[in-house]
C-alpha cells in the first residue's frame, strides 16, 4: 500500500475503501448547500482534497455505478486524471445524462478516486508496424456474440 500526503481543507472525511478489496475510494461532494443539475447540464463540484501522488502514479477520478444506473449521472471526461504533479484542489465534472433533474447534496458519495502506476512512453517513428492476426480490424470487427 502506498502513502499519499493530503491535505484537507473541506469538511468532509477522507476518502476511504468501502470494502477490503475495493479499487476505488469515493470522493464527496464539498458544497455547503444542494446542487441541482437540470438533464445535460454539468458542473464542477470540489472535493475539498489537495493530494501529492509519488512519480509515477496518476489518481482516476471515475463514475459511481449506482448514481449512473439509476439516476444517468456520470463523470464527464471519465475517468479524469489527476497529475503527480498537481497540487490543485482535486475537482470532479459531473453530468446528467437522464431526462430528469437530480440533486446532488452536501457530503454526497459523487464519484471513486483509483490511485494507478502508469508509465510515460516515447514515440519512435518507424515506416512499418509488426503483423498481427488482427490487423486493422477496428471498432466492432469481432462481432457481438
Amino acid at each position: 500500500m502506498i502513502k499519499i500526503n493530503v491535505i484537507n481543507t473541506g469538511k468532509q472525511p477522507l476518502p476511504q475503501y468501502a470494502t477490503p478489496q475495493s479499487a476505488g475510494m469515493d470522493l464527496r461532494a464539498n458544497i455547503d448547500e444542494s446542487v441541482t443539475l437540470q438533464p445535460l447540464e454539468r458542473h464542477l463540484f470540489p472535493t475539498g482534497l489537495r493530494i501529492s501522488l509519488p512519480e509515477g502514479y496518476e489518481a482516476q477520478v471515475r463514475p459511481r455505478s449506482g448514481l449512473a444506473l439509476k439516476h444517468g449521472i456520470t463523470v464527464l471526461n471519465s475517468p479524469g486524471t489527476i497529475d503527480a504533479d498537481y497540487r490543485g484542489e482535486v475537482g470532479v465534472v459531473l453530468v446528467n445524462v437522464s431526462n430528469e433533474p437530480f440533486t446532488v447534496e452536501p457530503g454526497e458519495r459523487i464519484a471513486q478516486m483509483v490511485i494507478a502506476r502508469h508509465e510515460q512512453a516515447e514515440f519512435v517513428v518507424v515506416e512499418e508496424l509488426d503483423a498481427t492476426e488482427r490487423g486493422e480490424g477496428g471498432y466492432g470487427h469481432s462481432g457481438t456474440r
